[in-house]
């Protein structure tokens, strides 16, 4: 993946319409992004310039973006120098990974001056440069000290140099004769790297595609090419080169697993069925949606191992509680022996004394009246032992009640929290990871991101089947749709179904008054245990009951239902298939 020379090319021809534009505003809303607003053919455009090292690129942008509200240095250094400034000229050197953006604008002192703001994607090297009408660099988004590189550094004041370039071809102006004597230059080489080698600007899924085209889908090496594969290589090239010129066909790449891979601006078949070719109108609509897509899926990766950590932090952490007043509860199921030591000095108070260490009686409320030992505090009267042990018997039998009751509490937490963690695992999307987030912060589980800027996590509906006798089934997506769904949605006379004492979303066969028959109880019961923690398993026991015998507890967290007159099916998880 990689937004070569050429693709930049077909970029650059795009944003020619932007000429004469002025800029509106100016917007940093990362650290290694700029977004430039210009009023251009009807419309506000905004021009999006980024330095990152995984995603450097620069195109028109039509995704919304939050800026910070204090605008960074380089932002404001821009504002200065050009800003309100206007567009004259967009340059390229060949088919180098640079662009040019030239701005006329008005200095401190009145004059009129050229600022041409440098937009380099290269990798790790990547920056945007601003420099002054006599080629000194004004600033850039990442300064490159002499530390980082002797060869070109890159600093305020200094002249601005491009990067070296070699004396590769330009695939618009290449003849065939150029090509066959730079691919017999480089007898022992693969026909793919040797044209990258060859060639200005190509990324390597351009070259494969050329080498597929010339050898039929056979691995060339540069010193086995024949003239007919020469000339299918070199029909390839041309082809290439009209494309940039003419406007080519503009797709993304995604793999089996609906990962994003790759783009291009020319139709890619060396994968066949392996990828799916996604085409779209324009070289900006095609790396807008890319890196935003992919951007996205990069969000919720790390937001949900975020997520992730915070869970298992908050079953750790309850999970030590729960230790700790299981280890009280046992202690405090003494108590018996509390009021009995109290009973027994009761009985013996004409006996004792202020002073006593302990006192030996005989307890008679066993059948065999064995002798007990009984501690006593020398600084308290027989009264105030007696009273001391009934108070520490009180003390237990409350500690007692609580205990049991924060114990009960803390399982139940840990059910709920093993159950969005179940729910997690099964997330597909961004939205699906923030209504989570927004679940756990309601229920004090994570600290609210609360502000007026606050993104509202967008409200998916519940995940739909039907089955074959064509009964519509519905899945709760998290723990908040899966109460929504069972105790609102649903109607009385509709099928609840939940695998059996395993966290999962709940399941609701729409019936519509109608008697579901066995194929579609089962095919939902399947459906229960995919979207389960079960998912895995071979046989997953998943209940139903009609929704009418499905009842929430006062107080129970969010997807905690009671049911009762439920039936049990043994099934195996319906396959993605």
């Amino acid at each position: 993946m990689a937004l070569d020379g050429a693709f930049l090319y077909t970029v650059k021809k795009e944003l020619m319409f932007l000429i004469g534009a002025r800029v509106d505003k100016i917007h940093q809303p990362s650290r290694e992004e700029i977004v430039i607003s210009m009023r251009a053919g009807g419309a506000m455009q905004k021009l999006l310039f980024s330095a990152n090292a995984g995603s450097a690129r620069v195109h028109i942008t039509k995704k919304s973006i939050e800026n910070p509200k204090a605008p960074p240095m380089f932002c404001m250094l821009m504002r200065k120098h050009i800003g309100s400034g206007r567009l004259i000229n967009i340059r390229q050197d060949g088919l180098e990974r640079i662009l040019f953006f030239d701005f006329e604008a008005v200095n401190e002192l009145g004059d009129t001056v050229v600022i041409t703001v440098a937009s380099e994607i290269m990798g790790r090297c990547s920056n945007i440069v601003m420099i002054n009408e006599k080629g000194r660099i004004i600033d850039s988004i990442k300064r490159v000290g002499e530390e980082m590189s002797r060869e070109r550094p890159v600093l305020p004041g200094m002249k601005y140099e491009v990067p070296p370039r070699d004396s590769r071809l330009n695939l618009m102006t290449c003849t065939k004769e150029q090509l066959s004597q730079a691919l017999s230059d480089q007898p022992n080489a693969e026909l793919s790297k040797a044209l990258i080698r060859t060639f200005e600007g190509i990324s390597p899924v351009v070259a494969r595609e050329w080498t597929f085209l010339a050898g039929g889908g056979q691995d060339i090496a540069s010193s086995e090419i024949t003239e007919e594969q020469t000339d299918k290589l070199f029909i390839a090239i041309t082809r290439t080169a009209d494309a940039m010129q003419n406007g080519g066909t503009f797709c993304t790449l995604t793999d089996q697993n609906g990962l994003l891979k790759d783009f291009s601006f020319i139709r890619i078949t060396q994968y066949g069925g392996l990828m799916t070719v996604k085409e779209l109108p324009s070289a900006c609509d095609t790396l807008d949606s890319f890196y935003a897509e992919r951007d996205a899926v990069s969000r919720m990766k790390q937001r949900s191992q975020d997520l992730f950590r915070h869970l298992i932090n908050l079953t750790e952490r309850i999970s030590r509680r729960l230790e700790v007043q299981k280890q009280d509860l046992k202690q405090s199921a003494d108590r018996d022996r509390l009021k009995l030591c109290g009973d027994l000095i009761s009985a013996n108070i004409y006996a004792m004394q202020k002073g006593m260490n302990e006192i030996t009686v005989q307890n008679f409320y066993d059948e065999s009246c064995p002798d007990i030992t009984i501690r006593l505090d020398k600084r308290l009267t027989p009264s105030q032992n007696m009273q001391r042990y009934y108070a520490e018997y009180r003390k237990a039998a409350t500690a007692e009640k609580k205990l049991t009751e924060l114990i009960a509490k803390g399982e139940e937490e840990l059910e709920y929290i093993d159950s969005v963690f179940d729910l997690l695992t099964r997330t597909t999307g961004e939205d699906d990871v923030m209504q989570i987030k927004t679940e756990l912060a309601e229920h004090g589980y994570l600290k609210s991101s609360g502000g007026k800027n606050r993104q509202t996590p967008k409200t998916l509906p519940p995940i739909e089947y039907t089955s074959p006798s064509g009964y519509r089934i519905l899945v709760g997506r998290n723990n908040i749709q899966n109460d929504k769904l069972t105790l609102k949605t649903a109607e009385k006379s509709d099928i609840w179904l939940h695998t059996k004492n395993i966290p999962g979303s709940h399941v609701i066969i729409c019936t519509h008054g109608a008697s579901p028959d066995d194929e579609t109880i089962l095919y939902a019961a399947r459906i229960a245990a995919k979207h389960s923690k079960a998912a895995s398993s071979a046989q997953v026991p998943v209940d139903y009951v009609p929704v009418k015998f499905v009842k929430k507890p006062a107080g129970a967290k969010p997807g905690k239902v009671i049911f009762t007159n439920n039936r049990t099916l043994y099934v195996t998880p319906l396959s993605e298939d």
